[in-house]
């Protein structure tokens, strides 16, 4: 895994934009820790990291990024204080409705992925608005990944391929790759290509455990409060100059 000690003020990326990664996924963590090191409560934490989520949306879409996925709250996150996850919720709801005109204006297509047990009704209704309002937009797709697992997700998939096959309608020497990518929470999305994490954490943390299978990694010492468009830029700059073998040989390589 790479770590980041850029900083601030970096130049547009030089890369060729065919290098680029089309899909980045992102785990944004420290928030907690970022405010206390501030002297503020953890949610004043979460509050600054939702100002993050915008700048680096709102940069990925001008840069012209595929996707963009965000892991804003993991299954495990429920074993919090119920108020933070209440305040969690706050700020997951308020960003849906203040960034609705956004995300048309700037025709970025929403999807979220993970389980709906334990979301508030009212959570869910400006999800389901958003994303009903944004299907057909043609530009950057923004995956918010609430309360999601990747085993969870794994594990409902082997679930819905046995009663294919318990009903017939699916052979067990049939079952491929793509039987179960086409039933996971990302079904007709492409697989990241680069997997970000702030805070220097050296863990996937049960994120997109199926589809990261080949995607280059790159850490950040930064929380995520702090993480600006400059680091965005340098890891996109890091990722184009990786040589991406997939198991493979570059026979061109000194």
């Amino acid at each position: 895994m790479a770590t980041s000690t850029q900083t601030t003020d970096l130049p547009e990326i030089s890369a060729p934009h065919e290098r680029w990664p089309r899909h980045i996924a992102i785990i944004m963590d420290g928030n907690g820790r970022w405010a206390q090191r501030q002297g503020l409560p953890r949610i004043e934490g979460h509050r600054h990291g939702v100002a993050s989520v915008r700048r680096i949306t709102e940069e990925s879409a001008r840069l012209k990024i595929g996707q963009l996925t965000l892991y804003c709250l993991s299954s495990e996150n429920w074993k919090r204080p119920q108020h933070e996850l209440d305040f969690l919720m706050h700020l997951l709801e308020q960003f849906l409705i203040e960034e609705r005109t956004k995300i048309m204006d700037e025709g970025i297509r929403l999807d979220v992925i993970g389980r709906r047990e334990g979301i508030p009704d009212s959570v869910q209704r400006e999800m389901d608005k958003t994303i009903e309002l944004s299907r057909n937009n043609p530009g950057m797709r923004l995956c918010l990944a609430v309360n999601y697992g990747a085993r969870a997700e794994i594990v409902d998939a082997m679930q819905e391929i046995a009663r294919n096959v318990q009903a017939g309608e699916l052979r067990p020497e049939n079952i491929s790759e793509a039987t179960i990518d086409s039933s996971l929470n990302t079904v007709g999305m492409v697989d990241p290509d680069l997997v970000v994490r702030t805070a220097g954490e050296m863990r996937i943390s049960n994120f997109l455990l199926w589809q990261i299978s080949y995607a280059e990694i790159w850490v950040t010492p930064r929380c995520w409060p702090e993480f600006r468009e400059a680091d965005l830029h340098a890891a996109i700059q890091d990722f184009a100059a990786r040589d991406r073998r997939f198991g493979g040989l570059n026979l061109d390589a000194d």
